[in-house]
């Protein structure tokens, strides 16, 4: 249904396409495989009509088009559901997906009740039992996710483009999403699919694509493939991801926490952090498993200072009583914090690196020393493998494991002896992910002490010295890595 013909694509310093060629198949799932920096994104956006300054052909069902804009595309019969969200929250549902092509009637005025009654024909077929008027931040981000489908499917799409469309959804919401895809199939629509979860991508997809620094390098049938042998012809070599060796000598307390309370901002009655207390010591990974909801994010965000005016208990910092009131009193305490959204909160995307990097260390009532910045800037692209034309490279055009690096490089730029790190390989591929462990294994063996949190099983494991387990924002359970498995950690957890 859908063909790139020797599709080359450039920015400023770097080819990030080069002569790729595919060919995507009605009723099937066609899975597009590449590390970060293959140029994923890149040909979606192509592909999409977000840019039209390319070298090549598309050709859709036999025809060569095209594109001046996204509703070019749109009008072809290409929709796409990006990985973060594109809703306006305080909107209605049905106005989410009827926003920019909005019904009228005779009269010229909007037809709420025809939207309204084509919402609900989109959400039944579906599966949410939601009223076309709920507002899109009352839902889910899973419900808000499937709402992305919901628009793809209100423009009449044959080509629905999915990127990392599971990367924030539970199990269940993924089954739920699967069971759509199968239907989309059924109908003859094709699903082009990019996921970083590979055991996702052979329960889906029936062919494959895999890009390596811009160029095709490979394409067939799941079914005849491994996953060994993709990741190799992702990456262009075995990726081992080694688990790191325990490091015996802990004895020094660097952070303690004692019997930390944060109480729910709806629900009376109830914690999201329920009498917490545990200690981290010098050199130390210390793993931090739990379900969606368990009180992860909210545990490092209150270590963070920033629910100080709801949080009750005892915060030491190297054996010292500490009150942390904001990000700032952390921070002059010498911890750090990489949050789990690096796009929103951890990066100005629209800034270089050397910006990026230079601004945890920025003092108020001082000139700015660009020298200096871009010094430090050079220091960690040199230390972290960042791979960029230059540190004045936008942060936006940088793949996702290059923009974590330098989210990265940013809170090592404050001399942290505290590093929190929140899902710090969420949306990367493979091989960035092994760079990311060794930056993180070499921070830990130069002293500092990390707090991990992960969803991936492998990685907490892979990781810590040793783990805790929370679960509706209790500690329910304390591994060192060697005695955890994952059904120790899954059955705690629950």
């Amino acid at each position: 249904m859908l063909q790139a013909v020797n599709i080359s694509k450039s920015f400023p310093g770097v080819k990030v396409l080069q002569g790729v060629n595919f060919n995507f198949y009605p009723g099937k799932v066609n899975a597009i495989l590449g590390e970060n920096g293959a140029g994923k994104s890149t040909l979606l956006k192509v592909l999409t009509g977000v840019y039209t300054d390319y070298e090549g052909e598309i050709i859709l069902n036999g025809t060569t088009l095209k594109f001046d804009g996204i509703k070019d595309a749109q009008a072809a019969g290409i929709g796409i559901i990006h990985q973060e969200l594109n809703l306006i929250p305080h909107l209605s549902i049905s106005e989410n997906l009827f926003l920019g092509n909005e019904l009228r009637n005779r009269w010229g005025l909007l037809d709420s009740s025809e939207m309204e009654k084509q919402t609900k024909v989109l959400l039944a077929k579906l599966k949410l039992d939601f009223s076309p008027k709920t507002l899109v931040q009352n839902l889910k981000v899973g419900e808000q996710q499937l709402l992305e489908i919901a628009r793809a499917l209100l423009k009449n799409s044959q080509v629905i483009l999915m990127d990392e469309p599971t990367s924030a959804l539970t199990d269940s919401e993924i089954d739920n999403l699967h069971v759509i895809i199968e239907e989309l199939k059924a109908e003859g629509k094709t699903i082009v699919y990019i996921s970083h979860k590979m055991d996702e991508l052979f329960r889906i997809a029936q062919h494959y694509t895999v890009l390596r620094d811009g160029v095709t390098v490979d394409a067939g049938e799941m079914s005849q493939a491994t996953e060994k042998d993709l990741i190799k012809k992702m990456v262009g070599r075995d990726v081992l991801i080694v688990k790191k060796e325990q490091n015996k000598d802990v004895s020094e307390v660097s952070l303690s926490l004692k019997n930390i309370f944060l109480p729910h901002p709806v629900l009376k009655n109830r914690n999201l952090l329920d009498n917490i207390s545990f200690d981290l010591h010098k050199g130390e990974i210390l793993g931090v498993f739990g379900l969606m909801g368990a009180g992860r994010t909210e545990l490092l965000q209150t270590i963070f200072g920033l629910n100080a005016k709801n949080t009750k208990g005892q915060i030491e910092v190297f054996g010292k009583s500490v009150k942390l009131k904001s990000p700032k009193d952390a921070i002059a305490s010498g911890i750090a914090y990489v949050t789990e959204d690096r796009k929103t909160e951890g990066l100005v995307l629209n800034m270089n690196i050397s910006t990026n990097i230079g601004l945890t260390t920025l003092k108020i009532g001082e000139l700015l020393n660009f020298k200096k910045e871009k010094e430090l800037a050079q220091k960690y692209i040199s230390e972290f493998s960042i791979k960029t034309p230059s540190e004045k490279q936008q942060c936006q055009n940088l793949s996702g494991g290059n923009q974590q690096k330098v989210v990265l490089s940013k809170w090592m730029a404050t001399q942290p002896e505290i590093l929190m790190l929140d899902e710090p390989t969420r949306g990367i591929d493979i091989k960035a992910k092994s760079e990311i462990y060794e930056l993180i294994k070499k921070l830990a063996n130069d002293g500092k002490s990390i707090l991990l949190i992960s969803s991936e099983i492998p990685e907490v494991l892979a990781l810590s010295d040793r783990i805790l387990v929370l679960s509706e924002g209790k500690i329910s359970a304390e591994f060192n890595a060697e005695d955890a498995d994952e059904n120790k950690l899954l059955k705690a957890a629950i």
